[in-house]
């Protein structure tokens, strides 16, 4: 199934025509890889990318999400073997009731497992977890020629597939460890931190007895109150925490829904002035300290997957997310672009703050021990690339790097600096797949 179509990122800023593929079976993979066309073809999962990683301008789009078969689950060791095209929401349905919950999600569980992998995605635990390929224990990957192989980490086609953005083939299925669970609830602790150093040493000195942790930071609070924010840490709830009218269903995965947005939103809604006020609101009614809520899932990882089609809420002209990570030792990189993002005035109200742990295997993954900081901003704010380019700047001069899931904007000359395999990434992308049948607008935009 086949369709000529308008394609953007979760940002909906520069879409591009593409011929959209949908393929049901490995062999129909094949075809539509093989098949093409010069323009070449990029996988794409649920959309979630918020830049323009899975378009492909003139070229072909393979929707992965027709391969959506869960193929086995050990449910005594905990794991699950599925195609490309199952996305994390589908798993917690059919996992959380068997005492198993996927080992890393993002802000959102509407990704598929191919999108988990080819982005590396991380959530609230990488400090203790990592990303979610460092859970796949092996993935069947088909390439420019064809061929699929069977792959495993510690191999350079493994780790070249992490966080590749799709560019070394389309992943057709996964086999993932999975993370045992005694029920579906999470014990949650908040707390308000006055400003940025504040917030540093609370995570700094507390973070290791959590699996999940997160603050939401206000970016347009200025002078003393500058990266005031709200800290939320938790861990899946015991059974025995549980109030008697919960342990009836311990397990059960009932997720709300809102109404979605309207289609069209006036442009200006998310301004300077609208988003302070939320955010003042959103700290004032945060607990200066609160501990062993009981909270849903979703709520405490997904919250905005609550309100279907949230991204219309920045207007037609879409918005930016802006993620970068800096390194321990790097904590007044982070404190200046923070003071200069407050006052700039970026109106953000999605703005958190989060520790990382280790790196992963992956030559393009995106964590590095350190601190990272993920934002939106309304794209049409005046003059905001130039800012930006500024703030890539500084952040590879500290040894940082941007994430390019989220990218739609890094200017190429620094992508070197950012990601120190990139060399390897390009020589196994030049070996395996010398015609670019693999490409996106991300590749050519960074010359991936």
């Amino acid at each position: 199934m086949s369709s000529v179509s308008s394609v953007t990122g979760w940002g909906r800023t520069a879409p591009s025509t593409s011929l959209l593929v949908r393929p049901r079976t490995y062999e129909e993979a094949v075809a539509a890889v093989l098949g093409c066309g010069a323009r070449g073809s990029i996988p794409r999962g649920l959309g979630r990318a918020y830049g323009d990683a899975a378009q492909n301008a003139g070229g072909a789009v393979l929707d992965m999400t027709g391969l959506d078969r869960i193929r086995s689950i050990d449910a005594d060791a905990g794991v699950v073997v599925c195609d490309a095209g199952v996305s994390l929401h589908r798993l917690m349905e059919v996992l959380l009731p068997l005492g198993w919950f996927v080992p890393v999600t993002p802000g959102t569980r509407y990704v598929t497992v191919g999108g988990a992998i080819g982005a590396d995605i991380h959530g609230k635990n990488h400090h203790v977890s990592g990303s979610f390929s460092r859970h796949v224990r092996s993935l069947e990957l088909l390439t420019a020629d064809g061929t699929v192989h069977t792959t495993v980490p510690g191999t350079a086609l493994f780790d070249a597939t992490s966080g590749g953005m799709g560019l070394t083939g389309a992943i057709l299925s996964a086999t993932v460890q999975l993370l045992p669970v005694r029920t579906s609830l999470m014990s949650v602790d908040t707390e308000r931190a006055t400003d940025l150093d504040d917030l540093m040493a609370r995570l700094t000195a507390t973070d290791h007895r959590y699996r999940y942790s997160v603050a939401w930071i206000d970016l347009l609070a200025r002078g003393a109150a500058t990266g005031r924010s709200v800290l939320t840490r938790g861990d899946h709830a015991p059974l025995d925490a549980l109030p008697a009218r919960l342990r009836r269903a311990p397990l059960a995965f009932r997720p709300a829904t809102l109404p979605a947005p309207p289609p069209f939103i006036p442009e200006g809604l998310l301004g300077r002035t609208s988003v302070s006020l939320f955010n003042e609101l959103w700290y004032r009614k945060a607990p200066r300290l609160r501990t062993g809520q009981i909270q849903r899932l979703a709520t405490f990882f997904h919250p905005l997957d609550g309100v279907p089609h949230w991204n219309r809420i920045y207007g037609r002209g879409g918005f930016v997310q802006y993620q970068f990570a800096v390194g321990y030792g790097q904590e007044e990189t982070l404190r200046r672009i923070v003071r200069r993002i407050s006052r700039r005035g970026c109106p953000s109200f999605l703005a958190v703050l989060k520790r990382f742990g280790e790196a992963d295997p992956g030559w393009l993954s995106f964590p590095v021990p350190g601190w990272t900081l993920a934002l939106d901003i309304p794209a049409n704010l005046g003059g905001l690339g130039a800012f930006l380019d500024t703030l890539d700047e500084e952040v590879a001069e500290a040894g940082g790097r941007v994430y390019l899931a989220k990218d739609s904007r890094l200017r190429p000359d620094l992508l070197a600096a950012m990601y120190p395999r990139l060399a390897d990434f390009r020589a196994l992308r030049a070996e395996l797949d010398p015609g670019a049948v693999f490409t996106s607008d991300l590749a050519r935009r960074l010359g991936l």
